[in-house]
């Protein structure tokens, strides 16, 4: 069985950096964004189907992070094919450990027993807000709960990147 690790941590915690650098290290990473993003044109009709379901033109999508129940209706329908899409990727790396980026696996129950380890990363709001104007906004949709007792590392990206990298060496 593969090890694998989640990263995770509010938007522009610096998820991203820290996979590229795990990337640049050998590691294969999923990115739950850019392949959710793939998977919306690479399944048949799955498009369709969303514009049905949530009464929306596809282009319209960013709508539902101001409408819960649109945003899980959307996360019932595409969650199930993304975790088979994770785990059939995983099953295809030949690498003892692998990393998946995710802001939100750790809140949805439906990924839970796909990771082994979860990596927090985490920076200051102020930070956050400067890497990512959205930051505040979002962070209404993300709770990373102090105590988690599902995080097994918690990164701080306060500083340079040569800080962050520090923090990931494994």
């Amino acid at each position: 069985m593969k090890r694998t690790i989640l990263v995770t941590g509010p938007i522009g915690s610096g998820k991203s950096s820290a996979c590229r650098y795990l990337e640049g290290k050998g590691f294969p990473v999923y990115d739950t964004d850019s392949r959710t993003k793939a998977l919306y044109h690479k399944v048949p009709g799955l498009i369709a189907r969303i514009e049905e379901r949530l009464g929306l033109e596809f282009s319209q999508l960013r709508q539902i992070f101001s409408d819960s129940k649109k945003r899980q209706m959307l996360e019932d329908m595409v969650y199930p094919i993304l975790l088979d899409d994770i785990k059939a990727w995983r099953d295809a790396q030949n690498c003892d450990t692998v990393f998946i980026e995710s802001a939100i696996m750790l809140e949805k129950r439906i990924f839970d027993g796909l990771y082994d380890e979860v990596w927090l990363v985490e920076a200051p709001l102020q930070i956050r807000e400067k890497r990512n104007p959205e930051a505040f906004r979002r962070d209404s949709l993300q709770h990373f709960g102090d105590k988690d007792e599902r995080i097994t590392k918690r990164i701080i990206n306060d500083a340079g990147l040569d800080d962050l990298y520090k923090q990931l060496d494994i």
